[in-house]
């Protein structure tokens, strides 16, 4: 058997080529962008006010103060979304504006409205009052000031997010380019998997094609449930790697039939093809019958049957092996503070089902939850993160910190 970072570097080596699409920004979401991103444009469009006020040009209050005060002639008003004063403006003379209308020459300041000084009075409002020197570009919003025309917005490699899509609105992108999302047939196996809600005792509830399935828009993939395969489907097994070696398949994930067992055939099929990269068996729990093989440019997964296995494997194999393929870049592990003592064995690598607090000054802490046999569903569903305890390290003590990874999501999503 390998070790898991041996397994990482033979799935990374055989990441798969995806195509790229454009797309509308409204199906964005979630999307990997496949070029940089450059603004069509500044942002903003023009300098424009930051407040509620009266631009003046800030040249005319040079020789201004408390013993030399000035009235300043309001000479019209500059609404938000109105089209800027174009005609000649005098010395001393005031626009109103409001919160995002255009500054244009000779204006070149805004006084905020709470600082004004009416005259001859609050009901006459033919001038403003100005007692001192006013600073150049005072509450302006520059010209190009958040994006400059051909500044990179995001960068290849980028999970879209609801805020990425606010700045490709605002700066008039319509389109995106994309990594296309991966395809995923995903087969489970067992003569004693049902999809049928009452079952007999010797039956197993079909809750690994469900759970993978609920991961796709988080995980950036297309789920295609391939059905049950059957303890004697071997050939049709077979015929469903040919079909897919034609089809825009990507990856087939198998649950079960993986291990050495009699109906366990998932191993012999895959290596009757001619295959690129390949291991089974990695010094991993939960998780520990986990295959990998690549057949010319498509993936074959076969994660353990067992529910809380497969999910760790989906978790820390197929994954790991999307985000490289699309170009995301490498996830980076939340570090938390170990509440509690644990040892294993050496050489494996363990996936703990964990619970994730924070202290009230800030500290994150992580516990390993009791319960960590594969079969146990509870401790899954009590826990929010999955620590990652690494080979070469039997005991590991309260205090010491430790990697975190969210359970049924990217760790990109955090950055």
């Amino acid at each position: 058997m390998i070790n898991y970072l041996q397994a990482k570097n033979i799935f990374k080596k055989a990441k798969i080529k995806i195509q790229n699409e454009n797309i509308l920004i409204k199906k964005s979401l979630n999307r990997v962008i496949a070029k940089d991103i450059i603004s069509p444009s500044n942002h903003p469009l023009s300098d424009n006010a930051a407040f509620d006020g009266f631009a003046i040009n800030s040249i005319d209050t040079r020789n201004i103060n408390k013993k030399n005060s000035k009235n300043f002639k309001i000479i019209g008003s500059v609404p938000a979304g109105s089209k800027p004063i174009k005609k000649k403006i005098n010395k001393f003379q005031t626009v109103e504006i409001m919160t995002g209308g255009i500054i244009s020459k000779p204006f070149n300041t805004i006084i905020p409205i709470e600082q004004i000084i009416f005259t001859p009075n609050n009901k006459k409002k033919k001038f403003i009052m100005i007692n001192k020197k006013i600073p150049k570009n005072m509450h302006v919003r520059f010209k190009g000031s958040d994006y400059k025309k051909g500044q990179i917005i995001i960068k290849k490699g980028t999970i879209i997010q609801a805020n990425h899509i606010m700045a490709f609105k605002t700066l008039g992108i319509k389109k995106v380019e994309v990594k296309k999302k991966i395809n995923i047939l995903f087969f489970s196996t067992g003569n004693e998997i049902s999809n049928n809600e009452e079952i007999p005792s010797w039956k197993v509830r079909n809750s690994n094609s469900h759970y993978i399935r609920s991961l796709d828009k988080n995980f950036l993939f297309n789920f295609k449930d391939g059905g049950i395969l059957k303890d004697n489907h071997d050939k049709l097994f077979k015929n469903e790697i040919h079909k897919m070696l034609k089809s825009k398949i990507d990856i087939i994930l198998t649950s079960g039939a993986v291990s050495a067992g009699k109906f366990d055939y998932v191993p012999k099929i895959v290596k009757s093809f001619k295959l690129k990269n390949y291991f089974k068996s990695v010094m991993i729990r939960p998780g520990k019958p986990v295959l990998f093989a690549k057949i010319k440019e498509k993936i074959i997964f076969g994660l353990p049957g067992n529910p809380v296995s497969s999910a760790a494997c989906f978790r820390f194999f197929v994954y790991p092996f999307i985000e490289k393929s699309l170009g995301i870049p490498s996830e980076k592990p939340i570090k938390a503070i170990l509440k509690n003592n644990f040892k294993k064995r050496k050489n494996f690598t363990r996936f703990i089902k964990s619970k994730m607090s924070t202290t009230k000054n800030g500290k994150i802490l992580v516990e390993l939850l009791p319960g960590q046999e594969s079969f146990r569903i509870k401790s899954f569903v009590d826990s929010n993160i999955w620590a990652v305890l690494p080979h070469g390290k039997t005991y590991f003590k309260k205090g010491d910190i430790i990697e975190c990874f969210l359970p049924n999501q990217s760790n990109n999503f955090l950055t």
